[in-house]
């Protein structure tokens, strides 16, 4: 678009008729120079981290109008021009404000070193900084700072020190009370089994420990600490894991949950802003509004003797048999391996709704085979080190399982594991139909991504967002690291950008990555400490009416840097503040999908 022409309207003098004693005309003025036009303002967003020196390099600019052809340069720390990129045509427009989405294509920048984009033709924009490097100098350190998160969220005795200011909390996780899993959380019934099930990571900003993404997030840790780049704090943090759900399996009893989310009858683990280790000088009696907070219930997958929900089954022996793979002692490892092997069996597949938590609805889960799948992959590779007799029989479950999942249209959350089942199940075989179904479902998001004006698959918000662009980079790196072919190279590169800071709002979702990124997360631990989360990943921009819910429904806020109302849509939104989790909460499976998808990211197949 060009600007109308800016007009200086000069005012001339009027002419007296000539007399001697008419004073003499004043001298017309010279006229300066034009000023220049006030460009209206646009924004430029990229990946805040950086891109590495052979990746495909796009920024998109969010314009008033289309600003294809205009020109941007890249400018280096000494803000030297080192390139011109010109904007391409509009991929649509990002709401009523910027009614235009122009990519700017970098990729020809490949120096290492830090830049910015600056435009001043059509629009005045500029961008954040960002890197040019290689991949394990940009991305190593994400892998590091996420292992920051799970070391802030742990419960129990076992601390690590860090400014999170973190004590020794929930001790009487130690003998906690085991009862009856409700149909609802109105009435809670006691047995007269207690067990031990102190430790672990809390679940997202709240206090609650669940077996379903615990394992999620010990699958994605081991798989880093496999295949690598580990730094060296994964190790005692994979340890700290292992133990507390080696403590959820017991007796052949399998432990989904310790906590309650509360209701009008009690509070839970929802309902009170408070440090962790506050809960365990609560002077409680049973039927006080805050009993449960301090003793906390515990709640089984399955009566004991009975079938085990097979998404439980197959993720939590997952975890274990990855657990013997990594274990250097060969008597532990095939303890690991056994137990592993104990749980699997133990899978029913019969109909009924799949266990995760209570309420169900915190985690619904639809899907089994990819579980059972990759659980069965990985007993077979552990048995495969340890020259133990059953792989065979195992890689063969694991081919059979895989065959059952073929035609999904997710990547990699922790809903659907089915991208590292595959991958895993290549490892035991290169089947071309594995491939074949991961690419299947790598078409359909490059479409999807292709519909956007961001270039984003999962749109432009909604429940698990960030999560889901870096789940989507993880499946393409996993498909890529299975075959060779980095068809999707450039793809996944810009999955992950979304998640980095390339959206809308021009917010990296990952705490601590880049410049933006949220300050006021939907976290007791940080909230209260005032100590920023270094490492963990959010959930991004939300559906607009649920941000509003939440900021109607609790007035008052610890921390809050506002709004982002000139980026929003009318389908969604995004608010820095604590009070709404919907955008601003981090979570444990967010974050370990983070973990795996930078370190695909910094150690990529050569």
């Amino acid at each position: 678009m060009k600007l109308r022409p800016y007009h200086v309207s000069l005012v001339l003098p009027v002419l007296l008729a000539a007399s001697c004693s008419a004073p003499r005309p004043a001298p017309r003025p010279v006229p300066g120079p034009t000023p220049r036009p006030t460009l209206a303002a646009a924004q430029i967003r990229v990946d805040q981290v950086g891109w590495s020196t052979g990746e495909t390099k796009i920024a998109m600019l969010l314009a008033p109008v289309d600003a294809a052809g205009a020109k941007a340069a890249v400018l280096d720390e000494d803000g030297d021009p080192v390139l011109t990129v010109t904007a391409g045509p509009s991929r649509g427009a990002w709401n009523p404000r910027y009614r235009a989405v122009n990519p700017l294509n970098l990729t020809a920048l490949r120096t290492p070193g830090t830049y910015h984009v600056r435009l001043n033709d059509h629009f005045s924009a500029e961008s954040p900084a960002f890197r040019i490097d290689t991949a394990g100098k940009l991305y190593t350190p994400l892998v590091a700072d996420s292992v920051k998160y799970f070391q802030a969220h742990r419960d129990g005795y076992d601390q690590v020190a860090g400014p999170w200011r973190r004590a020794a909390a929930h001790l009487e996780d130690k003998a906690a009370t085991v009862y009856e899993t409700p149909e609802d959380e109105d009435s809670l019934t006691p047995t007269d089994t207690k067990v031990d099930v102190a430790g672990g990571w809390y679940d997202a900003g709240d206090y609650l420990k669940f077996t379903h993404t615990t394992a999620y997030a010990l699958i994605a840790m081991q798989l880093v600490q496999r295949d690598g780049p580990a730094p060296a704090s994964l190790t005692a943090e994979i340890r700290h894991g292992l133990d507390w759900l080696t403590r959820m399996y017991h007796g052949g009893v399998l432990y989904t949950q310790v906590g309650v989310g509360g209701n009008d009858q009690y509070l839970g683990d929802h309902d009170t802003w408070r440090l962790p280790q506050d809960d365990d000088r609560l002077d409680v009696r049973p039927g006080g509004r805050r009993y449960y907070q301090r003793y906390r219930p515990v709640f089984r997958a399955a009566a004991p003797g009975d079938p085990i929900s097979p998404n439980l089954a197959g993720r939590v022996a997952a975890a274990f048999a990855l657990a013997a793979q990594l274990e250097p002692d060969p008597a532990r490892a095939r303890v690991r391996l056994d137990t592993a092997a104990r749980l699997y069996a133990q899978a029913g597949t019969g109909a009924g709704d799949l266990v995760t938590t209570v309420p169900r609805d915190f985690y619904p889960e639809e899907s089994f085979a990819d579980d059972l799948a990759l659980g069965a992959a990985e007993l077979a590779l552990a048995a495969r080190k340890l020259g133990d007799e059953r792989a065979a029989t195992w890689a063969g479950l694991a081919s059979r399982w895989a065959d059952r999942t073929s035609g999904g249209d997710d990547g990699l959350t922790v809903y659907d594991v089915d991208a590292l089942a595959d991958a895993e199940v290549y490892r035991l075989s290169p089947d071309p139909t594995l491939a074949a179904d991961l690419r299947g479902r790598l078409d359909g998001a490059v479409k999807a991504a292709a519909a956007d004006p961001m270039g984003a698959t999962s749109g432009g918000g909604g429940a698990d967002y960030a999560a889901r662009q870096l789940g989507w980079a993880a499946s393409a790196a996993l498909y890529q690291r299975m075959t060779g072919d980095n068809r999707y190279a450039a793809f996944a590169t810009a999955q992950r950008g979304v998640a980095l800071g390339a959206n809308g709002w021009g917010m990296s979702l990952v705490i601590g990555a880049g410049d933006d990124y949220p300050k006021c997360p939907h976290d007791q631990i940080g909230t209260l400490t005032r100590t920023s989360l270094t490492g963990a990943v959010v959930n991004g921009p939300n559906a607009a009416g649920r941000v509003d819910f939440l900021e109607l429904q609790t007035p008052k806020s610890l921390c809050s840097e506002g709004s982002f109302a000139e980026f929003d849509r009318k389908d969604a939104q995004y608010v820095d503040d604590m009070r709404v989790s919907a955008t601003n909460e981090p979570a444990l499976d967010f974050t370990a999908t983070g973990m795996l998808a930078f370190a695909l990211t910094a150690a990529p197949p050569r």
